[in-house]
């Protein structure tokens, strides 16, 4: 069994981003190229590697977008856009309606080729019949209200020209091939990027239930979305190429060379972050056990520190002192609103902490795990990842 724990734990973290490689995994899954054109869509937190993946295939035009600060792939034919994330801003707008333009117009012997990752629905908004302005309180209220991301989702599809199978519907009769890496619970396409290539399976009903359950006014701007049995999805093909589970499984081959048992593996970890810090502890009964867990937790906010769902689900383990070495770290490399992606707690965290006179539940309660975490010198820090498959979370019984 490894002597050192905690340089297992980043060992682990760096294996199962190998893994959630999103060029080599579009590499694996190209279609055949049609009779006509190939206009290529690619948006998210993974698109400057998963364009790369399209560096031998052969000419195409279209448009990619992605955070600020990645670097992006150079590609002949493709229009590189910078937005804003998690809240989209003008950007975005210009993002939005440069991909609608791209598609339009096209014949059926054409192909749209969409490489979608987590982050879209920031990154590329078309708002419908709603100012930007609303839209961001809008998100930025349901980001802070600690509802789920298939919820926000449901939601961001209802006021959304491109959303919701809006691209898919902008790009009729062409036909349509979406590989997509996945950050969302259980790979539901039309969750994963606010489902732009995928019929909408809810409704302005449930959007509007999700607001209520928040205690969030409604816009009256929420429109329906396409629907399955619509003509616009006849020729489209979605397909996860990448989710969390693939990452889980590797970080799991990791721990078990090096003589750890995993007596856990959950891929579908939600609700509060807390809660669920305590509920996986829980798991990790015997001594040379792992538990691994992915997903997508959620925050409730009410203070002003900074942080993420990671950074909450670490500082809770501080806080319950069960005796464990853990990482819990995003895969996009940030967490929240901090700029690093987690945090790695030991057995000792909480007696190191109080020795530098560090109150983690004062921490907690102003949500600046970040602040707590570095200040006790754990956060993990890695920069723009290149991949975004949700959660990794590794907990150890010594």
């Amino acid at each position: 069994m490894n002597r050192d724990p905690r340089a297992l734990l980043l060992k682990t973290f760096d294996a199962a981003l190998v893994a959630a490689n999103p060029e080599r995994a579009v590499r694996q899954h190209l279609p055949a190229r049609p009779a006509g054109r190939v206009v290529v869509i690619v948006c998210g937190k993974a698109a400057p590697a998963m364009l790369r993946g399209l560096s031998d295939w052969g000419e195409v035009t279209g448009v990619a977008v992605t955070t600020a600060g990645q670097q992006p792939s150079q590609l002949e034919g493709i229009t590189w856009l910078e937005a804003a994330h998690p809240l989209p801003d003008q950007r975005s707008v210009a993002a939005g309606t440069a991909m609608l333009e791209a598609v339009r117009g096209l014949t059926a012997d054409d192909l749209v080729l969409c490489l979608i990752s987590g982050g879209s629905s920031a990154l590329c908004c078309v708002p419908n019949q709603i100012a930007l302005e609303e839209k961001r309180a809008l998100s930025s209220a349901l980001l802070d209200s600690g509802a789920s991301i298939v919820e926000i989702n449901t939601v961001r599809k209802h006021l959304s020209g491109i959303k919701g199978g809006g691209l898919a519907a902008a790009a009729y009769p062409a036909r349509l091939e979406a590989l997509i890496v996945s950050d969302v619970v259980g790979d539901e396409i039309s969750a994963i990027g606010s489902g732009m290539t995928a019929p909408d399976l809810t409704t302005v009903a449930d959007a509007i239930s999700v607001l209520h359950r928040y205690a969030i006014p409604a816009p009256s701007a929420l429109a329906e979305t396409p629907k399955p049995n619509d003509p616009v999805f006849e020729r489209v093909t979605n397909r996860v190429i990448l989710s969390n589970r693939t990452v889980l499984q590797a970080a799991g081959r990791v721990l078990e060379r090096h003589g750890w048992r995993v007596a856990h593996l959950d891929d579908a970890v939600t609700g509060d972050s807390r809660l669920a810090a305590i509920k996986q502890a829980a798991l990790a009964k015997e001594a040379g056990t792992a538990v691994l867990s992915g997903g997508e937790t959620t925050v409730q906010v009410s203070g002003g520190g900074r942080g993420g769902r990671n950074l909450e689900f670490a500082l809770q383990l501080v806080i319950s002192n069960a005796g464990l070495y853990a990482l819990s770290a995003d895969s996009d490399g940030i967490d929240g609103s901090s700029d690093a992606a987690g945090a790695i707690i030991r057995p000792d965290s909480l007696a190191r902490a109080r020795k530098l006179n560090l109150e983690p539940l004062e921490f907690q309660r102003r949500n600046d795990a970040h602040g707590f975490f570095a200040a006790l010198g754990d956060l993990v820090v890695t920069g723009p990842t290149g991949t975004n498959v949700g959660d990794i979370r590794v907990i150890l019984k010594p």
